[in-house]
């Protein structure tokens, strides 16, 4: 997946993880599908004992592991991730658990192109434990949201999300196992709007087509 060349017509992305890929697996799988016009050019990892770097070589995509571990400061990390992203000139990074928080400066570096995905319906629940929190709180509904990144954790403008109700037999456990299926089907959809040249950010807004879109958040019945 990986070409030298920038004359190819798909939009390029390195994509960065820290565990198992499960994401990464389902952008590998709609790419090879024809499903999702994106050539992912290299995959990095903090961890060196990802699983997503196995999925990657299996998909015939460089990889390459950044150990967090073996700089004095953050800023040199991001500065090594940096310096490593731009070695491919990508039109998109996102991240899919990569499992660091990341400085402004790097943050700034990649504005409207550096995207995530979080397991709650922001605003509600930043930060980590949200299917426990959402439980806690009796909520109704828990899902997912794709945003662009900014420096604040987990309050950039909201690309997409994606709800289900909560069953009163569920646990955390079984709650995030539900929503991981959410994840693997709206990441890339998400993915695919941005390379298409669909998306735009009006007044913290994100538009689609230039507008407000009901695709923008989508109810799942499992």
């Amino acid at each position: 997946m990986s070409d030298d060349s920038r004359t190819d017509p798909l939009a390029r992305a390195v994509v960065l993880i820290s565990g198992s890929g499960s994401n990464l697996q389902a952008f590998i799988d709609q790419i090879e599908g024809g499903d999702l016009p994106l050539q992912i050019d290299l995959v990095i990892s903090n961890n060196a004992e990802a699983y997503g770097l196995e999925r990657a070589s299996k998909a015939g995509i460089a990889n390459r592991v950044i150990d967090h571990r073996e700089f004095g400061t953050r800023d040199e990390f991001d500065l090594a991730l940096k310096q490593a992203i731009d070695e491919h000139q990508p039109d998109l990074v996102i991240l899919a658990g990569f499992m660091r928080i990341l400085t402004a400066e790097f943050v700034q570096h990649y504005a409207q192109r550096l995207i995530n995905i979080h397991p709650s319906l922001l605003p509600k629940y930043p930060g980590t434990d949200t299917h426990n929190r959402a439980l806690k709180a009796g909520d109704k509904w828990h899902g997912v949201s794709v945003h662009f990144v900014v420096p604040e954790v987990d309050a950039g403008p909201i690309i997409l999300q994606g709800r289900l109700p909560i069953n009163a037999a569920d646990t955390a456990e079984s709650l995030q196992q539900r929503i991981h299926k959410i994840e693997h089907q709206l990441y890339p959809l998400a993915a695919s709007w941005f390379a298409e040249g669909r998306l735009s950010i009006e007044n913290d807004q994100v538009l689609l087509d230039g507008e407000i879109s009901d695709l923008q958040l989508q109810s799942f019945e499992r």
